[in-house]
């Protein structure tokens, strides 16, 4: 397994139900020590119109990319998170959920070499880079803003890949413009378009919740599960550039702005319907 797994939608695409699973997963299940019984996933994912089957089937493929495992809790049958799940989604909360200011304070450097013979860790390690913000200098030079590397550091350490690593702090100080540059390190059009089809798609949504007067936990719950699944991605492929480095015509922080909208109406109601579903189950 590896990182992008946990965030391999297809970009313009409904989120399948895996994601919509991974989603739920992570927003519920750790609070209650990370297992979900079968019948009680099949019964939040209905909600999002997910049928039982599309829930196995996702259930079986999170299970063979090592995501889940099952578990038996009182007689139950359920699937609780692989520990290597659970690291990534701890780290991905601060990326998802957490708004830092981005600086222009130098950047870290990964330098790797992965002998042919272990070609299956270097797959594994430019996945975890791309995952943790890094773009491409060259095939074993890449590059991310300064503040990633204690991410980097801890990520590297804790899945045994630092072996193949050195990294280092830099400046840029020759010979281009390095507002040009990152451009070829990331494809930051790319990106531009994820984040202008999000505030496209979602906008309207957070017209609907403005000024709600009464919320329904459970429209509040099929909202925010849908709007964080298309959100949960996008702080993996952003690398967090500082604003004299990005294009004028940036909309991140217009998509951030929104999501933390959308957030602030509908999470606490979500969860206190998914949490009164976990409570119900049998």
């Amino acid at each position: 397994m590896t990182a992008s797994d946990l965030v391999d939608d297809s970009p313009g695409q409904p989120a399948p139900p895996r994601s919509l699973i991974v989603t739920v997963y992570g927003l519920y299940a750790r609070e209650v020590g990370g297992w979900i019984s079968v019948s009680t996933l099949i019964r939040l994912l209905a909600e999002l119109d997910v049928d039982a089957q599309a829930v196995r089937s996702s259930i079986s493929r999170l299970k063979r990319r090592e995501i889940l495992v099952a578990e038996r809790r009182e007689g139950r049958a359920g699937y609780a998170l692989s520990p290597y799940a659970r690291s990534v989604l701890e780290t991905g909360d601060r990326r998802i959920f957490e708004r830092h200011a981005a600086t222009d304070d130098g950047w870290v450097i990964a330098v790797f070499s992965v002998p042919e013979s272990e070609r299956q860790h270097r797959h594994q390690l430019r996945s975890r880079l791309a995952w943790l913000g890094f773009g491409t200098v060259s095939s074993g030079v890449w590059i991310a803003p300064a503040h990633a590397l204690d991410d980097t550091r801890d990520h590297l350490l804790r899945h045994g890949l630092d072996q193949y690593v050195d990294l280092f702090r830099a400046d840029y100080v020759a010979f281009g413009d390095p507002a040009e540059q990152v451009g070829h390190w990331w494809d930051l059009d790319a990106l531009q378009k994820l984040y202008d089809d999000f505030v496209a798609e979602f906008t309207p949504m957070a017209g609907r919740w403005a000024g709600t007067g009464e919320v329904s936990d459970r429209a509040a719950f099929i909202d925010y599960v849908h709007v964080l699944t298309a959100w949960r991605r996008l702080p993996y492929l952003d690398p967090g550039l500082p604003g004299t480095l990005l294009p004028a015509t940036w909309s991140g922080a217009t998509a951030a702005d929104l999501f933390a909208t959308l957030r602030q109406a509908l999470a606490d109601p979500a969860h206190g319907f998914a949490r009164g579903l976990l409570a119900e189950s049998p």
